[in-house]
């Protein structure tokens, strides 16, 4: 027992690094001990008279052949495992074998209780069970596993001296605590939490909240793991285990300790991390042997001082807890080695603590050492503590989610946070949220708007809430632009008023594990959001006695309103548009040419001033005082509701000085001041002007390398193409990209296939054969869609892809609309397609076939290979609502594990095949398998394509006078 003790002195300080890397150390196999030829030889001895001793002599042979391959598998297990520190696989003392069980005994162990996740069969016994030690903490039901075992081979059971269990499962915790006292041999015990994970890959707690009295038989226990438990003070078996050295209580609800611990006098290491500790006892000191004590992350403010009588103690570790002072009587540590302090409420650090002649690391750090002594606030009692609301992660498919009065804290794909304060809702409600694609004819933005994420639709809109909900959606950050987030009520938008941070550390979906960037509200009841970046809005209130507003953009630009300027308080607010003057002097054909930023200036009410307001910018870039020629110098100014510039140089005086221009203004409108060397300039402004709302742009037509058929379109803003070919090089081949085209923010354009090229007409994004876009600078304008050939050629199909301009937003220049009047003058791009063979294969890969019937709707394989396109990781959860097996999912699974694509592809034609003889019904049970597996656009898709397939086909009956009935009855 001396030298045992020697040894446990000698490794506590591995066995505290192991436990604070403990989830990592259960799903690792544990290093095996080495047994002598002498010690197996009187072993195999001994199990020749144990209970098992039925076995046939020739069973023998083959088990110990099998145990002595074992053994040099478990060598190299061991040596690759060494990294792991662990008390209860390497302590020097003998080990009882178990030899290998003959395959009767495989077969019973696999039927009556398999392991999760499952073992190659047949499952040996010698996988959880080597030599003395039984490791079933990583295994799902590994609890109902030690019943079986227990039932069956009591023997082997009893001979266990290290065994490792979870305590997630409560189906069979009660008959393992039975069993237990039975294990007399038994030295190292782990019954604990976290070794198992949920759904989510959270780690779950262990719900083992007390000990039988019979555990106390167990007196050669050295070793004792239950941390991740629920135990709210020390279970008194405990006390009467006179050999125990290392005790494991870290992460329960212990709120006190014993007063007396007993037979506890050989403990070396103790650990109760993670409490809800308020204060030590005194009763500490009995702990004469004590190497280890770990207190941290508890609630104590002081330390008794009966601590300073652990003579042999050589780490301390009190982080984090609220600590105000150490005692005195630490000074007698004299053996004391490291001292973990940080993270409390120490004023100073006391001096004794230096001359601790051992001590070699002092951790002090997050203290308020240095600061006035003035006591902190009351800090609430971990009684009353109330933790934060819970969590609730959602994935692409959960668009349903409930939140209780308790509150939620919910994480929505693309990286949305929705924050429910406790009491935002009287009972528990069922919510719902959905991401739309921007529709042009509600999604209104304003001039030099930039819309920043797709719309998000929360639902039901009739619900109120009794405390504002915090509604968080992530962007990509602009320069020198303000973010807001606007609300749709079904008639107009409106603005919120916005905040930004960073998201959630848990919620991370920027690569390199990076925050998003959040925007951010407060709302009282659901509806349509959306982010968009505008120019920074700069206010002010102006009441009589004046005011002075200076652009946070550039603080160069102030607006000063004299004393007695107005009668009644208004806000005016200050927008500005950096201007390059590249783009001026290109535009303008003057190399000399330049211009200060644009000012938009507006006001509510919009009243007359009764004094001139006095505005100053800066004089354009490459300018001063001294080297400006006046005669060039140009202030214009424009109307809200008007499209031209006008000229007022003549009647505003503009006072210029070293670095400035001043002038004054009697109503608000836009402004923008000019040096070039042309005469007519209203014109050369209104182009620039119209270029600033402008993207350069580039199309892009990519085909898939293993299927040519299928093809991705794409409109990108110049300055991303290039990034964008590249990363996509891998999967797609295709010609260079378009030459630079000019797009409004919100402009539709449409992308025709032509030369014996086509696509399916039957999409609802499909007008006039043409597939429609919308462009938005800040969102993925891309869609992938399968083509075919038009006309049947045997040959190779040399077509292409042409762009074509839209209908425009109605405020678009008068200038601008004229020049996109015709069929010509649509024309934006035209990008060669080759399809290898008519119909992109020689032989035709799916059978044709069609869902339905014409009169109550139907499908055909153009469209299901769209609504391919788009399932994505989702294919599992549709292929189940489908009637798929999962032995059926995992077959196909395998065949294509390395195309996605094709793996969704085979389930839908597989179905489809499966139900192209049963009628009307097969398209309305793929609409229901959508919406149950939370794709609710995929459903509206696929109704909007159904209904365009019925208005079709009645326009059809009409046509000859067939429909007679449909007609009276509409």
């Amino acid at each position: 027992m001396e030298k045992e003790n020697e040894w446990i002195m000698c490794h506590t300080e591995d066995v505290a690094e192991a436990e604070e890397h403990t989830c990592q150390q259960q799903r690792r196999r544990r290093p095996q001990c080495m047994v002598t030829e002498v010690e197996a030889s009187q072993l195999k001895e001994d199990t020749k008279h144990s209970e098992n001793d039925g076995w046939e002599s020739d069973c023998e042979n083959q088990a110990d052949d099998k145990r002595r391959n074992k053994e040099k598998d478990d060598e190299s297990v061991s040596s690759s495992s060494s990294d792991v520190p662990s008390l209860d696989t390497c302590t020097p003392t003998k080990s009882v074998e178990s030899p290998s069980s003959p395959s009767p005994f495989y077969s019973h162990t696999t039927s009556s209780c398999p392991l999760y996740p499952p073992l190659p069969p047949p499952v040996e016994l010698d996988v959880v069970l080597v030599d003395s030690r039984l490791t079933l903490d990583i295994y799902r039901g590994g609890t109902a596993m030690l019943e079986t075992l227990w039932e069956n081979f009591p023997g082997k059971v009893k001979e266990v001296q290290y065994l490792r269990i979870g305590s997630e499962e409560s189906g069979s915790l009660e008959t393992v605590l039975d069993i237990l006292p039975h294990l007399k041999l038994l030295r190292s015990l782990a019954i604990r939490g976290h070794c198992l994970q949920d759904s989510l890959g959270h780690p779950l707690p262990g719900i083992l909240s007390s000990l039988p009295p019979s555990l106390s038989s167990l007196t050669l226990l050295t070793h004792l793991d239950l941390s991740f438990n629920r135990f709210t003070s020390l279970p008194p078996c405990l006390l009467s285990l006179p050999c125990l050295s290392i005790l494991i209580l870290s992460h329960n609800h212990l709120s006190s300790l014993p007063s007396n611990w007993g037979c506890l006098s050989s403990l070396t290491y103790l650990s109760v991390m993670g409490n809800q500790l308020c204060s030590l006892p005194a009763s500490l000191a009995q702990l004469g042997a004590l190497l280890t004590l770990d207190v941290s992350h508890n609630f104590l403010e002081s330390l008794p001082e009966e601590i300073g009588e652990l003579r042999c103690l050589k780490k301390m570790e009190l982080s984090h807890n609220r600590l105000r002072e150490l005692p005195e009587t630490l000074k007698t540590l004299v053996n004391l080695r490291e001292l973990m302090a940080n993270s409390n409420s120490l004023r100073c650090v006391p001096e004794f603590l230096t001359k601790l002649p051992h001590l070699k690391k002092l951790d002090v750090r997050n203290n308020p050492t240095g600061r006035c002594s003035t006591p902190p606030p009351a800090l609430p009692d971990p009684a009353q503590a109330k933790a934060g609301p819970s969590e609730l992660h959602l994935g692409p498919s959960q668009h349903r989610f409930s939140v209780t009065p308790a509150g939620h804290h919910v994480f929505l794909p693309r990286g949305v946070e929705l924050l429910f304060p406790e009491g935002c809702v009287g009972h528990s409600t069922e919510l719902e949220w959905a991401e739309t694609r921007p529709d042009r004819k509600w999604v209104c933005l304003e001039e030099h708007d930039h819309l920043l994420s797709w719309p998000l639709e929360l639902l039901p809109h009739g619900v109120i809430f009794q405390k504002p909900v915090q509604v968080c959606m992530p962007y990509r950050q602009k320069a020198r632009r303000e973010i807001v987030v606007r609300r749709f009520d079904g008639s107009s938008w409106s603005k919120l008023q916005t905040w930004k941070r960073r998201g959630s550390p848990s919620n991370c979906v920027r690569p390199g594990g990076r925050r998003a960037r959040l925007a951010c509200c407060t709302v009282n009841h659901f509806s349509w959001f959306v982010v968009v970046s505008c120019p920074v809005r700069d206010t002010c209130l102006v009441s009589p006695e004046g005011a002075l507003l200076v652009s946070s953009v550039n603080p160069a630009i102030k607006l000063r309103f004299l004393p007695s300027s107005t009668s009644q308080t208004r806000t005016v607010t200050l927008q500005v548009l950096q201007v390059e003057v590249s783009v001026v002097r290109e535009l303008s054909s003057d190399s000399t040419a330049s211009a200060s930023p644009l000012l938009c200036l507006s006001q509510s009410p919009s009243l007359p001033y009764l004094q001139p307001v006095t505005v100053q910018v800066p004089l354009p870039p490459g300018l001063t005082g001294h080297t400006v020629d006046m005669s060039c110098l140009y202030l214009l100014h424009r109307q809200p509701d008007c499209q031209t510039w006008t000229d007022v140089t003549a009647q505003t005086p503009l006072h210029v000085t070293q670095l400035y221009v001043v002038f004054s203004v009697s109503h608000f409108s836009w402004y923008w001041l000019w040096y070039t060397t042309q005469r007519c300039v209203s014109g050369v402004v209104r182009r620039v002007y119209q270029r600033l709302r402008q993207f350069r742009v580039q199309f892009l037509v990519l085909q898939r390398k293993n299927d040519p058929e299928q093809v991705l379109l794409q409109c990108l803003p110049y300055n991303k193409v290039e990034n964008t070919v590249q990363y996509l090089s891998g999967l797609y081949d295709g010609p260079q990209p378009s030459d630079l085209c000019e797009l409004l923010e919100g402009e539709q354009f449409f992308a025709g296939f032509e030369k014996g090229i086509d696509i399916s007409t039957e999409r609802p994004d499909c007008i006039n054969g043409r597939l429609s876009f919308i462009f938005y600078s800040h969102l993925k304008n891309h869609k992938e869609v399968y083509i075919c050939s038009s006309q049947k050629q045997q040959g190779p199909v040399k077509g292409q892809v042409s762009f074509y301009r839209g209908e425009m937003p109605s405020d678009v220049p008068q200038e601008v609309a004229q020049k996109r009047k015709g069929p010509d003058s649509q024309w934006l791009a035209t990008l060669p397609l080759r399809l290898p063979v008519a119909g992109g294969i020689s032989e035709p890969r799916i059978p044709p076939l069609q869902l339905g019937d014409p009169e109550n709707g139907y499908l055909t394989e153009a469209n299901l290979l769209a609504i391919s396109l788009q399932i994505s990781q989702d294919w599992r959860n549709i292929g189940i609502n489908l009637g798929f097996s999962y032995e059926e999912l995992d077959r196909i699974q395998y065949k294509h594990r390395d195309n996605l694509g094709a793996l969704v592809l085979d389930i839908l034609f597989h179905w489809a095949r499966r139900r192209g003889d049963t009628g009307p019904g097969a398209v309305p049970e793929l609409i229901d398998a959508m919406t149950k597996s939370g794709r609710q656009d995929l459903a509206d898709e696929i109704e909007d394509i159904v209904s365009l397939g019925k208005r079709k086909y009645r326009d059809s009956l009409r046509r000859v006078g067939l429909d007679t009935e449909g007609l009276l009855a509409e």
